[in-house]
């Protein structure tokens, strides 16, 4: 959405990393899920 408001390189670089940050952080968030479920095991 910033990209689209500012019309900007840099505003489009920022959106780029942002998504690529939530990206990230769901793949952490769904490797530590499975390693909780094997240890649980």
């Amino acid at each position: 959405m910033l990209s689209t408001v500012l019309r900007s390189d840099r505003a489009i670089y920022v959106n780029i990393e942002i998504m690529r940050a939530f990206v990230r952080l769901r793949r952490m968030l769904a490797t530590n899920a499975d390693l909780g479920r094997r240890l649980n095991e």
